[in-house]
């Protein structure tokens, strides 16, 4: 139970005997089947998987409760009696470990008070143990970072998610596309504008989701004031939805910021399938969790915020071919993390580090290795 009443749940994988735990959480995903488990155990250490209180849910999630449910799994294996706890963030789940290391640090009167939603954090009176070192995995700059260069610009309307300005466009080929197996070229000029667009549109959805919280913020001092006909706006918490976020253009021109990924993003090389489908990031949202997670203005779970304030050795690996963490993007993780005692490794994979080119080694396989080095060097093994 969390400290402020809430239900999480974790798993405890261990041999038995072990004195530090390796801890994976997410803030959107329970992954049980985590990739590492298996080699962590086999090294010598147990593994916890931790989950959100709403696992795949965006409506709830803020990433200032999810530090709350992730000191509830700090306290409870405390209290078991590990005397190590390392935070293993792969994917998203690293902003959020940097977001808790940040927090950890301070003295609760100086952690954040509020969300970007407004609403109360409950990180001011939270026990917050803080752990012993970091490991980062595919770790990208921020869920608001991520969406800010994989939303579409050229929607035109939020509420008719078909209409489209096609000089906006990264899949028309008047602007550069090529579909694959040939890489896109996208111009400069074409870059710019694209990019700007897009912050354009993560500023509209911004202003929607405060304009909803001011209007409820004002109802609710209606009812304060004895004003009962102001009763359901107070109570009414909009959800809304967000289409087309695949569309970054280095996942079709493979010349910017080049590596050794494929074609394509994240969820395949369908962008039609990806950008226009049920499933994609930021789909559902409420103001508060739009706030807090998907805003690259306003959300506080940003690797180049937080990170700065990490002390604990980090162990941070990149995979080559990941087609959600770039080149760039990599060295300015690793360049944020304000520990002298950090590590970097790059292996080849693609963002879950499975081999991009079937005739190299499984990635996961060296990562788990690359990790298990670290460890026995910083004595936790």
């Amino acid at each position: 139970m969390t400290s402020d009443k809430a239900l999480v749940t974790g798993y405890l994988f261990s041999c038995g005997g072990e004195d530090t735990v390796v801890c994976m959480m997410h803030p959107r995903e329970m992954n049980v089947t985590q990739y590492l488990v298996p080699d962590l155990l086999k090294a010598g250490v147990a593994v916890w998987i931790q989950g959100a209180r709403s696992p795949g849910n965006d409506i709830r999630l803020e990433h200032e409760k999810a530090l709350l449910d992730m000191a509830a799994g700090q306290v409870f294996l405390r209290a078991r009696g590990f005397r190590h706890t390392v935070l293993q963030g792969t994917s998203g789940g690293g902003p959020l470990a940097a977001f808790y290391c940040e927090q950890s640090g301070l003295a609760p009167q100086d952690r954040i008070a509020a969300s970007p939603g407004g609403r109360p954090t409950g990180l001011t009176s939270a026990d917050m143990p803080p752990p012993d070192g970091v490991v980062f995995v595919s770790a990208h700059l921020g869920q608001g970072e991520l969406l800010r260069n994989c939303i579409d610009p050229s929607v035109v309307d939020e509420n008719d998610p078909l209409r489209t300005d096609a000089g906006l466009s990264a899949f028309e080929p008047a602007n550069g596309y090529v579909p694959a197996p040939d890489s896109a070229r996208y111009e400069a000029e074409f870059l710019t504008r694209y990019r700007a667009a897009q912050a354009d549109r993560i500023r509209r959805i911004d202003a929607f989701a405060l304009e909803s919280l001011a209007r409820k913020a004002e109802a609710r001092k209606r009812v304060k004031a004895g004003d009962q006909t102001a009763t359901y706006l107070a109570a009414w918490s909009p959800i809304f939805q967000v289409w087309r976020t695949d569309a970054d253009p280095r996942c079709f021109d493979l010349s910017l910021d080049p590596s050794e990924r494929a074609y394509g993003t994240l969820w395949g090389a369908n962008q039609i399938a990806s950008n226009y489908g049920s499933v994609g990031f930021a789909r559902v949202c409420t103001p508060e969790s739009w706030l807090s997670n998907w805003s690259a203005f306003h959300s506080n779970a940003g690797m180049e915020r937080c990170a700065p304030s990490i002390s604990q050795p980090v162990l941070m690996i990149e995979y080559t071919g990941d087609n959600s963490v770039f080149p760039q993007e990599a060295d300015r993780i690793f360049a944020a993390i304000g520990t002298a005692d950090k590590e970097r490794h790059k292996i080849h994979g693609n963002h879950h580090g499975r081999p991009v080119d079937p005739d190299r080694p499984n990635g996961q396989l060296l990562a788990a290795q690359a990790i298990t080095d670290w460890l026995q060097s910083k004595g936790f093994i």
